[in-house]
């Protein structure tokens, strides 16, 4: 993976992180980092999606770690 994969799926990851805690605890740790209003009143189920979105963003961890060369087409 080159690095500007690696950046884009590093984001990504971020971004699903931030959506987790969204998800739980209602709170935005971009806008408390950069400024904003931190707290996300959120409906049961956007919650739900939310984190869903974290969890997948936790998994898309082991992508960013992973051996490239592992699963390569070994021609």
């Amino acid at each position: 993976m080159n690095w500007l994969s690696r950046l884009a799926l590093l984001l990504v990851i971020i971004g699903a992180l931030n959506w987790l805690l969204v998800g739980l605890f209602e709170w935005d740790l971009v806008s408390a980092v950069f400024g904003g209003d931190a707290m996300r009143p959120s409906s049961m189920l956007s919650r739900i999606v939310y984190s869903l979105v974290g969890l997948s963003g936790i998994y898309c961890l082991t992508f960013l770690f992973a051996d490239p060369r592992v699963g390569a087409d070994q021609h």
